[in-house]
């Protein structure tokens, strides 16, 4: 019963770098589409070329931001879609060898699961922070 909370443990902390790794990428990609001329340039534009500029920036910013919401939504359900399927075929095993700890097993697999689709749900609420309040 050890065996399955050691693989738990680490496929949710898996998940939650991944997680974070998608929502890194979603404010890197805004914080380049911020200041794409660079600031030397951005002074000297006329003020009609600074409103396509953030007309531009703005178009760049939700890219960014649905780049990043949907990187982190999708790596997190992908991860946890794969740890679901590991976990439930080891607890599959673990029954068809010991019939006898069949409630045990389940008990830790239910337990398991819960666990993995909190982070998975986790990863829809920072992904709706991204798109939301950054």
């Amino acid at each position: 019963m050890h065996k399955y909370l050691k693989h738990i443990t680490i496929t949710l902390a898996l998940l939650i770098l991944l997680m974070m790794a998608g929502a890194f990428a979603g404010t890197v990609r805004l914080q380049a589409a911020d200041n794409p001329a660079g600031p030397a340039q951005t002074e000297q534009a006329a003020p009609a070329d600074q409103a396509a500029e953030q007309d531009t920036s703005s178009d760049k910013s939700t890219t960014g931001k649905a780049i990043g919401a949907a990187l982190t939504i999708a790596v997190a359900a992908l991860a946890g879609a794969f740890s679901m399927g590991n976990a439930i075929s080891k607890s599959v095993d673990g029954v068809a060898r010991q019939p006898e700890a069949e409630g045990k097993i389940r008990t830790t697999l239910m337990l398991g699961l819960v666990f993995i689709e909190t982070v998975v749900i986790y990863a829809l609420i920072v992904a709706i922070l991204i798109i939301f309040v950054m």
